[in-house]
């Protein structure tokens, strides 16, 4: 497992935190108890539920472990309500020049990212070139299918 710093909003270090206990007080206790119950079919060496019990075991103890790998080297952090410039954290809505449409990303850490809910990456292409922009500023970032340019139309912390 890596040492390296992971950035979290506060929103994704509590869903993180969340899932960590629900695995720990709630998904553990069902996979043993299914782990029980598959042990009183008999003959583990043909026992199909009790090998699926394991594996989902194993998958969930893998989860836990990483899970408390990302908490553990996280640093949260604090866009303290200031919305001058984009920081991780904020909501930013961009017009894109070519165009005209307008597009809005929440900008989180890398374990945070989805496109499909908005949320980029810090490190993406585009996080990385409108992160420590003001509203107005022109942002250009080279992406798959050539150069873009952005223009900063709102932040929201």
């Amino acid at each position: 497992m890596s040492d390296k710093e992971i950035i979290l909003s506060p929103e994704g270090k509590r869903l993180l935190e969340q899932e960590l206990n629900y695995l720990k007080t709630v998904r553990r206790r069902e996979i043993a108890e299914r782990i029980k119950a598959a042990r009183e079919f008999g003959d583990l060496a043909e026992n199909a539920e009790y090998d699926n019990a394991k594996n989902e075991q194993g998958f969930v103890e893998a989860r836990i472990l990483s899970l408390e790998n990302i908490l553990r080297h996280a640093r949260v952090a604090s866009n303290d309500g200031a919305s001058e410039v984009v920081a991780l954290g904020a909501t930013v809505k961009v017009q894109d020049l070519a165009s005209g449409n307008v597009y809005e990303f929440t900008i989180v850490g890398s374990h945070e990212a989805d496109p499909a809910k908005k949320k980029i990456s810090n490190e993406s292409p585009v996080g990385k070139a409108l992160l420590g922009q003001k509203v107005g500023d022109v942002v250009q970032v080279n992406v798959p299918m050539g150069l873009v340019k952005y223009k900063i139309i709102s932040i929201n912390s």
